[in-house]
């Protein structure tokens, strides 16, 4: 095959859809939530997760309407919370690195816990009750225009439903919330309102482990009790809690990638993957980016191979899969060499190491 009819066979796959790198399953059998939990276990992965707004479509549009356990589940110890962004992939990083708190904040100061976030007139972060209303800032992660009050005071979990329905999410990050600062400035509006961000903190953890922040709660019927410490779907595709011991049917998840933790060559990694699984693993899209790094963050070693390869001839990277780098995480932009392969670091960043090195490796299943 000629090299330019390869290229443009490369390029065409861009917009080709992409496979999940798992799959959902919906088990109708009511069971309790530990219940549900010890049969996906035993015939899948575990208890489904769910990552984002992507998930959260693919188990409204199943032929089920039905509330069902989810493998999200309360440790119910109030005192251990961890905070969160509600924009997936944004990581929330310890209060002393992140420099948006105000003085002696967060400091849950009250008798109604303080689990959601404003900026206040000053620019600091306060931790408020999620039932208190204010304005808020939708983040919209297409078109030319990013940030958007909404002067319409709601909770805090209305506000967020109302970002993601119209938006993509209440703004969330360090990054995207600097950046409204310096535009807010210059607009130089909204200077004595309270609006609410994507920051919030919680005692929920899921079944298998993963540290996934993204919470889709239904507004109007929410309410965080005692007795009630396992999440369910609602019929129209949000989230309540009910009491674990209730029976109901349940979705669980077989996961397609698997962590290898046996130090490699990228040859060698491509060999094994292709002779005991599939493939080394491919990175399409954002969603994908999300499910492999929590993998990564499991390693031996501090970086892992992924499918992806230089090709001098060329002069570009490609997948395994013969596609076109379109989706990149790369951490730095340094020049590739003839040789080179890409890791992934724990933190989900990518990087160029020689292919000769050896790592431990992400197969797809």
């Amino acid at each position: 095959m000629q090299w330019s009819l390869f290229v443009l066979l490369l390029m065409g796959q861009c917009s080709f859809s992409t496979c999940h790198l798992y799959e959902y399953h919906f088990i109708p059998e009511g069971k309790t939530w530990e219940e549900a939990q010890s049969y996906c276990r035993e015939h899948f992965t575990d208890l489904a997760t769910v990552s984002d707004m992507r998930d959260v479509e693919r188990l409204t549009n199943s032929s089920q309407t039905t509330g069902a356990w989810i493998g999200l589940r309360s440790i119910n110890e109030k005192s251990i919370k961890e905070w969160h962004w509600s924009l997936p992939g944004e990581k929330y990083y310890p209060t002393e690195c992140e420099p948006g708190w105000g003085p002696d904040e967060p400091n849950n100061d009250g008798n109604n816990p303080e689990n959601c976030v404003v900026i206040w007139p000053s620019k600091e972060w306060y931790d408020v009750p999620c039932s208190l209303s204010f304005k808020f800032i939708c983040y919209n992660e297409t078109g030319t225009e990013k940030y958007f009050v909404i002067d319409e005071p709601m909770k805090w979990l209305q506000a967020q439903s109302y970002c993601r329905e119209h938006h993509t999410d209440l703004i969330s990050g360090i990054t995207h919330i600097n950046e409204f600062k310096i535009k807010n400035q210059l607009k130089n509006q909204h200077k004595s309102s309270n609006l609410w961000i994507g920051l919030f903190s919680d005692t929920w953890s899921w079944s298998d482990g993963k540290n996934v922040s993204f919470r889709h709660w239904d507004p109007d019927s929410f309410e965080e009790e005692a007795s009630k410490t396992c999440a369910m779907t609602t019929p129209n595709g949000k989230w309540n809690s009910d009491k674990c011991t209730d029976p109901k049917p349940f979705y669980c998840y077989d996961d397609k990638v698997i962590l290898i933790k046996e130090k490699k060559t990228w040859d060698e990694a491509l060999t094994y993957c292709r002779e005991k699984h599939h493939d080394l693993v491919s990175i399409t899209d954002r969603h994908q980016q999300r499910w492999v790094q929590e993998r990564a963050k499991m390693a031996d070693t501090e970086f892992v191979w992924l499918g992806m390869r230089y090709t001098c001839t060329l002069d570009l990277w490609f997948w395994v899969i013969d596609r076109l780098v379109c989706y990149d995480n790369w951490a730095t932009d340094e020049e590739a060499e003839c040789g080179m392969a890409a890791v992934m670091e724990r933190d989900g960043k990518w990087y160029k190491k020689a292919d000769n090195e050896e790592f431990n490796f992400i197969c797809a299943i």
